[in-house]
């Protein structure tokens, strides 16, 4: 155990990715009662949301847990790109006797120079605090120290980690390609794509950070893999979510876990910036729209609401289903068992290796 982790308690070295509404406060509490550690991610949450759902995870758990932020930059609104859009979705919406909104809108909000988001975080004194799609300002980054908050960021190549380590960030997720949702590339223009085990081989050299790897690893050998490349600890998001204590529905549980493989693929059509869910209509409209999109999370205000009008006739065709390449591994055990059952495979495969 790297001093971070023993610092947090940890007996296990996973985390849970901060996977918002999927992570809720149960799933989060129940991560971290098993020895490793919850993730709550608040990136797509207000104020009120955001403090509600720390009290309760606070509430269910005595254990540190983490607490994750969206740093994307402030969308430039663009009234002609948006309502080309919305115009091209709206043969979708008819599907469903629906119209598309009259316009699009930054539906989350970013911890980017968000002063009441970053005074909240503050009051409420997570012991960790992980940024996704970027970095805050430095003198956030300072008050978190001055508290004695570990940090964590992601990221997805080289540059990326070398900004991350400037900071004075504490510990940096290597999160390759495989991973699913969003990841946390800083420009997705300069996505270099790089897999989990090259990122924290090039990482785990060229920094000196200690290095969480994550993206398509869902058991104990791909944690052992990931470890014997010099990562400390691993993050999974997939892995967790058919887990009761999650928020997904029965819809997304019962796609994560068909025997017939369900296919991932990276669509920017959802939500304006890359994410890697089980292929839906939405990755077809994308590769067929042939224009630049409106920016991110505009285009997510759009995908919801598409979403919404098709599920509530019962067509899942539109659902965000995020899930990493490794989804076909998945299965549905409660949190704290899938802690320990992961904790048994990585032991069992460290000691084969060892043989």
């Amino acid at each position: 155990m790297t001093p971070w982790m023993q610092r947090l308690g940890l007996r296990h070295p996973i985390i849970q990715a901060p996977m918002t509404g999927t992570a809720t406060p149960e799933l989060v509490a129940a991560v971290s009662n098993a020895g490793a550690l919850g993730s709550l991610g608040l990136g797509a949450y207000g104020l009120e949301k955001s403090r509600s759902e720390i009290e309760r995870t606070r509430a269910l758990t005595a254990a540190p847990f983490n607490v994750n932020l969206f740093c994307h930059q402030p969308p430039q609104a663009d009234a002609r790109r948006e309502q080309a859009w919305l115009d091209y979705l709206a043969p979708e919406f008819a599907r469903f006797g629906a119209q598309p909104p009259t316009a699009l809108h930054a539906i989350y909000p970013t911890a980017l120079g968000n002063q009441a988001l970053q005074e909240l975080i503050l009051a409420q004194r997570p012991a960790v605090v992980s940024f996704h799609f970027g970095l805050p300002e430095p003198t956030f980054l300072a008050a978190l120290r001055d508290q004695g908050c570990i940090t964590m960021a992601c990221a997805t190549d080289l540059d990326e980690a070398l900004h991350i380590e400037q900071a004075g960030i504490d510990v940096v997720i290597a999160q390759g390609a495989e991973a699913g949702g969003h990841r946390g590339v800083f420009d997705p223009a300069r996505d270099q794509h790089l897999g989990t085990l090259a990122l924290v081989q090039l990482l785990v050299q060229r920094t000196r950070l200690p290095v969480v790897a994550a993206g398509g690893i869902m058991d104990g050998t791909g944690m052992a893999a990931a470890l014997q490349l010099g990562a400390c600890a691993v993050q999974m998001g997939t892995a967790f979510v058919p887990c009761p204590e999650s928020g997904a529905n029965a819809a997304y549980r019962a796609a994560l876990l068909d025997p017939a493989v369900p296919r991932t693929a990276v669509t920017s059509a959802i939500s304006g910036r890359p994410a890697r869910g089980l292929v839906n209509r939405f990755h077809a409209l994308g590769q067929a729209y042939g224009q630049p999109l409106p920016a991110y999370p505009q285009v997510y205000d759009a995908g919801k609401a598409l979403h919404q009008a098709a599920s509530a006739q019962g067509c899942q065709d539109f659902a965000p289903f995020w899930a990493g390449q490794g989804v076909a591994l998945a299965r549905a055990l409660p949190a704290a068992e899938l802690v320990q059952t992961l904790a048994t495979e990585l032991a069992q495969a460290q000691a084969k290796k060892g043989e």
